[in-house]
C-alpha cells in the first residue's frame, strides 16, 4: 500500500511541476535582460533579473536561456515564487575556472526555497572541472573550496528533466532538505579520472525518485545520505562510476540514519548480471570511518 501512494505522489509531482510549462505560461527570456550568448558575459544578472519577474508572478511561468554559449557566475535562484515557475536552459552554460572568488559550499548554481519548479530544456551545466580535479585539494576527500555543479536545497513538489551537468569540479548534484523531486532523463558526464565527482548526492530528504538516468562519473554516481527515506531508483546506467553507495554515515555527531523505504530498483551495472551496465561496485554501504 505504501508503494503504491508513493507512486500516486510522484505522478501528482510530475504534473504540478510541468504546470509552467505547458500551460500558456508567460516567457522570460534572459536575452530580453541584457543576457548575452558570447561565452564570455556573466548572464547572472540577466538570469536573476528574469527570475526575479517570473517568480513574481501570480500565474505559472517560465524563464528562458535560448541556445547559444553563455558564461555564468556563482549564482543563487530562489523562491517563494508565486506561482509555479519553470526555468527551460536551451544553451549551454560555463562555469568560471579561476574559483578563488567563489564561496565555500555555495555551489555553482543553487536553486533554493522553491515549491513546483522545473529545470529543463535540453541545456548543459559545464563545471569546467578538467583543469581542477585533483590539484586544488587532497584527491581522497571532499573539498569545500570546490563548487558543486548543481545544489537543490529545500525544494518540494519539483523536477528535473533533459539537462546535462558536465565535468563538475565536485559533486555534480547536492540535494538537501527536498521533498517530492523527481530527477528524469537527467545526466551527468564526466570521465572516470574525475576525482570525488559523486553524481547525485542526496541529504535529509525525503520521496526523491531518480529515472530513466545516465550517470558517467569518477566517483559514486548516487550517494544516498543521513536523514533521507522513499528514495526511488529506477532505469539509472552507471558508466564509469562506483555505482549506488550508502555513504559517509558517522560523519556527525547525532545525525539521523537513512530509514526504510529507500529501493534501488533496475540499475544498470557492468559485469553484474544481464540487467547491469556500468557499475564496477554495486551497491554499497561505505561508513565515514
Amino acid at each position: 500500500m505504501g508503494m503504491k501512494f508513493y507512486t500516486i505522489a510522484i505522478a501528482l509531482v510530475l504534473l504540478l511541476a510541468s504546470a509552467a510549462e505547458f500551460s500558456g505560461a508567460a516567457m522570460y527570456d534572459v536575452t530580453k535582460y541584457g543576457g548575452k550568448a558570447d561565452g564570455s558575459t556573466d548572464l547572472s544578472q540577466a538570469l536573476l533579473a528574469a527570475w526575479k519577474e517570473a517568480c513574481a508572478d501570480p500565474a505559472a511561468s517560465s524563464v528562458l536561456i535560448p541556445a547559444g554559449t553563455y558564461a555564468l557566475g556563482q549564482t543563487t535562484i530562489q523562491g517563494p515564487c508565486k506561482a509555479p515557475t519553470n526555468l527551460i536552459v536551451q544553451g549551454t552554460l560555463k562555469a568560471p575556472i579561476d574559483t578563488s572568488s567563489c564561496k565555500p559550499d555555495a555551489g555553482w548554481v543553487a536553486f533554493q526555497n522553491i515549491n513546483q519548479f522545473t529545470l529543463s530544456g535540453n541545456g548543459v551545466f559545464d563545471g569546467q572541472g578538467t583543469t581542477l580535479w585533483g590539484k586544488k585539494c587532497a584527491q581522497s576527500s571532499y573539498c569545500a573550496d570546490l563548487p558543486i555543479n548543481l545544489r537543490f536545497s529545500f525544494l518540494t513538489n519539483s523536477m528535473v528533466r533533459d539537462v546535462t551537468s558536465k565535468d563538475s569540479k565536485q559533486f555534480h548534484v547536492n540535494v538537501l532538505g527536498c521533498k517530492h523531486l523527481v530527477f528524469n532523463h537527467f545526466t551527468v558526464s564526466a570521465p572516470a579520472n574525475s576525482l570525488n565527482t559523486d553524481g547525485i548526492h542526496i541529504r535529509r530528504s525525503s520521496s526523491i525518485n531518480i529515472t530513466n538516468t545516465h550517470i558517467k562519473t569518477g566517483d559514486d554516481c548516487i550517494s544516498i545520505g543521513d536523514d533521507s527515506e522513499q528514495i526511488s531508483i529506477n532505469d539509472v546506467t552507471c558508466e564509469p562510476g562506483h555505482g549506488i553507495s550508502i555513504s559517509s554515515l558517522g560523519k556527525y555527531p547525532n545525525e539521523a540514519p537513512v530509514v526504510k523505504g529507500s529501493h534501488p530498483n533496475k540499475h544498470h551495472e557492468r559485469n553484474q548480471s544481464e540487467n547491469m551496465v556500468g557499475f564496477p561496485s554495486g551497491l554499497r554501504h561505505r561508513p565515514a570511518f
